[in-house]
């Protein structure tokens, strides 16, 4: 799956303005709703926060990925945001988080769900994509990167450099 398919630059939010989890991915599920990404914005809502309650999604490393699968998505999608000042998420590491990336996706795509979670977790294993993503001033720097880190090569290197130096 091609993660920016997914991603429009119009979902990523910088900073975010929530203060706790559940503000958060309400911010982002908001996000996806003014851009037309959502079918029904309140199940959406519920079936996202309703796999939060079962595990948090805070993955660590200061990065969250709420996710669900959904009748209100047509598509899979995603939204990003980042915050000025770290959000505890009850994530398994204890730290808090200044980086959620939230995907929903159609209740009938558990394979398509499956890979973009993977793809999103085999980004953030990239400490220096991770620490560009936490300085990146802007939404635009912010899809920038996830384009970047879409496509590993020596440019994704040079850039993520680049916008971490």
């Amino acid at each position: 799956m091609i993660l920016t398919r997914a991603l429009s630059p119009a979902c990523v939010k910088v900073p975010l303005e929530g203060m706790d989890k559940e503000s958060i991915i309400t911010e982002l599920i908001d996000l996806l709703d003014e851009n037309g990404s959502l079918l029904d914005r309140d199940r959406t809502l519920d079936e996202v926060l309703a796999r939060e309650n079962i595990r948090s999604t805070g993955v660590g490393f200061g990065i969250a990925i709420p996710h669900g699968r959904s009748a209100g998505v047509r598509e899979p999608v995603l939204a990003v945001g980042t915050t000025h000042t770290p959000v505890y998420f009850d994530s398994v590491d204890g730290k808090p988080v200044s980086v959620v990336v939230l995907l929903t996706s159609p209740a009938e795509q558990t394979g398509p769900h499956i890979q973009a979670l993977a793809q999103i977790s085999r980004m953030m294993l990239d400490i220096e994509f991770r620490e560009a993503l936490e300085a990146a001033p802007s939404a635009e720097a912010v899809y920038e990167l996830f384009t970047a880190g879409e496509n590993p090569d020596v440019a994704r290197r040079q850039y993520l450099t680049a916008s971490v130096g």
